[in-house]
């Protein structure tokens, strides 16, 4: 005898006999061949029956022996396709029909969506085998896909996932890939994004004139567009590349000309480009390769991973050669393997002719807009950056950002999650009614949650531009299509300028509007990732760059004792004037400056900063500090990076965000083990009734010691390492006091500042030493990047207090 569930309650029948069952596969299940695996499997098992797709899954009706049904529904989750994920399969006993044979049921468009879409993913091997066969009919197909890679996310417009509801639907299918789609034994049964070159998207390369740039580009001459823009590549063109999310700017990383005219173009400063290499071989003299991060380079997403450059064995002679302009100044490169068909033809199949081996692959955008996904607009807005464009006519119907991960701990530290990862669900620890989170204006990253599941949309960029506005309502209209979450109540950053803010405030409808401190959103997503249940208070340390405060400061060194009711801020790292804002944030010798007069440090003539500060902006400065004229405290740790930075004379000009703090790591990695004296922050209590926090870290010693140090002749690379020991100290201090006052024992590390790893990992080695429990992001970023899912819970919890 077997038992089988049916509704809420279990039935018994005899093994042989007749039976039917109703199974609801729910997860990542559609687009990724769920339904040719369930034909496979249920023929395996010579059961009858139907399968299809429909708003709430994959739906099975199966018929047979009742162990036959038992293994079937033990082997449906079990060894479902490397794309999918299960998360619940549901059985009920249904009335038996007499079947023969087992068929696949077009999909029914019931409800609301509540499947979920795979994200894209890269290039199987077997896919990768056929491209690469002259005998195979799709080699060199640059659209070759099947039911375990491809595009799934970027080119869905509707659920359930057909083609008809792709960007694939203005492809017929040939009579060879109708047959291939319709066949159960086939890879590509199903596949909807299946094509061929007789049938599927076509590429096309266009160039510029050189003679005269206001004329529209050309299609090129010749009939191969790879091998063209492979040549167009070697000999230093910068070709825009439309790929699976969006345009690249691509050029050859060897080519200093060509990377130095790129950044020139881009107007992009020393901030690093991304690398595409051919395979690791190419890569390992210049970074270190770990296994964690070779698992990541070679895995179904394929991200941009952040490697550490170091001092390997010598090249080989035919190693390929890095510019030096791709990455100035960074301890790290960042490298991803290729990903799309298209990528593998542009770096070689094997018998091409020699082309560049490195190419920088950069978003195709200008300085602070989205990433370009439509192929006019590609033309017009990429005219001054790129001299040719390799296009193609299957549309993409979102744009997708590159991921961009690190190893930290032995673990994934995501600096931007987007492609192969949106829009894949976070499980939520509370239950969350429909809601909607606009995220920050930095880094910008929606969020759709309801029940115990948050949807985070791809990356979105900054907010100050009208393109980025327009990208994050297409964003949010595209991500409640294919979640099927109708908000019912929005959740927005406390900042009055934020636009993401104003654009929900816009948007309410009548439903309700919270404003979600800042780091107490950090914090809360933080603790949302790991699983934390309410009534599981935290001690959330939360440093970033700026955060809108409850007294109008600007936050960003903050010690909260935390839940996702509420928050009390304990400690706080003390305030400055931070003069001129965004000049100062681009002049980290501003801050410096700034940093010490409030330390009593006279701005003497030997100092870093005090000599990068032209002598009327000095006094012009001096004048503002005096008068308090246009000036905001800040409690940002983001900005003492800054300030020490330029204090040691590694960075006075920052041309990227965090590019000074991101020196100053990197001259710290330099230094060797032995740091010598550290320095010391001066914890003090509040006066009452100032700032609401219980303790006040004060840098001045912190300052003065690093002047000393100067005046002494230390290198820059110990001063930085000593600066990150003593911040990481200062963590370990506070966490000490807050547990000895609150008697809380878990830590939550967050904000952009803890995406620097060497401060993160030594903070969290002396936390751990203490007994703490410590909480680092591995699912969302740290940075703003993580901000809505925070704004989500906090919302969910201050609303149905509202509610009681």
């Amino acid at each position: 005898m077997t038992t089988g569930q049916a509704g809420g309650g279990l039935v018994t029948a005899p093994a042989t006999a007749a039976a039917r069952r109703r199974i609801t596969v729910r997860g990542v299940v559609q687009g990724v061949g769920f339904r040719p695996f369930v034909h496979t499997l249920a023929t395996e098992l010579g059961l009858t029956g139907h399968v299809t797709n429909t708003g709430e899954g994959v739906v099975a009706e199966v018929e047979g022996a009742v162990a036959a049904l038992d293994l079937f529904g033990r082997r449906i989750g079990a060894d479902a396709p490397p794309l999918a994920v299960v998360e619940t399969v549901d059985a009920e006993d249904v009335a038996v029909r007499g079947d023969t044979g087992f068929r696949i049921l077009p999909s029914r468009a019931d409800g609301l969506p509540r499947t979920l879409v795979s994200p894209d993913a890269a290039t199987c091997d077997a896919c990768l085998a056929e491209l690469t066969d002259p005998a195979d009919r799709r080699y060199r197909h640059p659209f070759l896909t099947c039911t375990h890679c491809g595009p799934r996310f970027t080119i869905v417009t509707a659920l359930p996932y057909d083609r008809a509801q792709t960007t694939m639907d203005r492809f017929p299918m040939c009579p060879r890939c109708a047959r291939e789609y319709a066949d159960p034994a086939d890879r590509r049964f199903h596949a909807q994004p299946i094509s061929c070159h007789d049938c599927g998207p076509r590429l096309r390369l266009l160039t510029a004139d050189p003679a005269d740039p206001t004329r529209p580009p050309r299609p090129a001459p010749g009939t191969d567009p790879v091998a063209a823009t492979r040549r167009l590549l070697a000999e230093g063109a910068i070709v825009a590349v439309k790929g699976l999310g969006g345009y690249h700017l691509v050029c050859d990383a060897s080519d200093d000309t060509a990377v130095a005219l790129l950044r020139a173009r881009k107007n992009r400063g020393d901030k690093p480009f991304a690398l595409m290499a051919r395979q690791l071989a190419d890569v390992e003299h210049l970074v270190r390769v770990r296994p964690e991060e070779r698992a990541l380079l070679t895995g179904p997403v394929r991200p941009i991973v952040l490697l550490r450059r170091h001092r390997g064995p010598a090249p080989a002679p035919d190693a390929p050669v890095l510019s030096g302009a791709v990455a100035p100044g960074s301890p790290d490169l960042g490298v991803m393997l290729p990903y799309t068909p298209l990528h593998h033809l542009l770096l070689g199949l094997p018998g091409d002719p020699r082309g560049p081996r490195l190419l920088v692959m950069t978003s195709g955008n200008v300085a602070g807009e989205p990433i370009v996904t439509d192929d006019e607009d590609a033309v017009r807005r990429l005219a001054h950056l790129a001299d040719a464009w390799l296009t193609h006519d299957r549309p993409i119907r979102i744009p997708c950002d590159d991921s961009v991960v690190r190893i930290s701990d032995g673990e994934p530290l995501f600096i931007r999650r987007s492609r192969g990862h949106a829009p894949m669900p976070v499980r939520l620890p509370v239950p969350v009614r429909p809601a909607l989170a606009a995220g920050g204006d930095l880094k910008n990253v929606l969020c759709l949650a309801e029940g115990d599941r948050a949807w985070l949309s791809a990356h979105i960029g900054d907010m100050d531009d009208l393109a980025t506005q327009l990208a994050f309502e297409e964003a949010q209209a595209h991500l409640e299509t294919v979640t099927g979450v109708r908000p019912q109540l929005l959740a927005a950053d406390r900042h009055p300028g934020y636009r993401s803010g104003q654009w929900a405030q816009r948007h309410t409808d009548g439903r309700p509007l919270v404003r979600v401190q800042h780091h107490h959103a950090h914090v809360a997503s933080a603790m949302a990732e790991h699983g934390l249940p309410d009534g599981h208070p935290v001690i959330g340390v939360a440093f970033d760059g700026t955060g809108y405060g409850d007294d109008h400061a600007v936050w960003g060194g903050e010690i909260l004792l935390a839940d996702y009711d509420g928050y009390r801020r304990f400690g706080q790292l003390a305030y400055v004037p931070l003069p001129g804002g965004d000049t100062t944030v681009r002049r980290p010798y501003r801050m410096a400056l700034t940093h010490l007069r409030a330390a009593g440090l006279d701005w003497a003539a030997d100092l870093p900063p005090v000599a990068a500060c032209p002598p009327q902006e000095r006094r012009l400065l001096a004048r503002q500090l005096e008068r308090h004229l246009n000036c905001v405290p800040t409690s940002s740790m983001g900005r003492l990076f800054d300030a020490v930075s330029s204090l040691a004379g590694i960075c006075h000009h920052a041309g990227y965000e965090a590019q000074a703090a991101v020196a100053l790591e990197a001259a710290a990695l330099t230094a060797g083990e032995d740091h010598g004296p550290g320095y010391a922050f001066a914890l003090r209590a509040a006066p009452a009734g100032t700032t609401g926090a219980d303790t006040v870290a004060d840098p001045a010693p912190v300052l003065t010691a690093v002047v000393a140090d100067l005046r002494a002749g230390t290198a820059p690379a110990l001063i930085a390492a000593r600066f990150h020991t003593a911040v990481a100290d200062l963590v370990r201090r506070c966490c000490a006091l807050a547990r000895a006052r609150a008697g809380l024992t878990t830590v939550a590390l967050t904000g952009g500042v803890f995406a620097n790893t060497l401060l993160a990992e030594a903070t969290a080695r002396l936390l751990r030493q203490d007994g703490f429990t410590v909480l680092r992001h591995r699912r969302v970023p740290p940075n703003d990047g993580g901000l809505a899912l925070g704004q989500i819970v906090v919302a969910a919890r201050t609303a149905g207090a509202a509610a009681r």
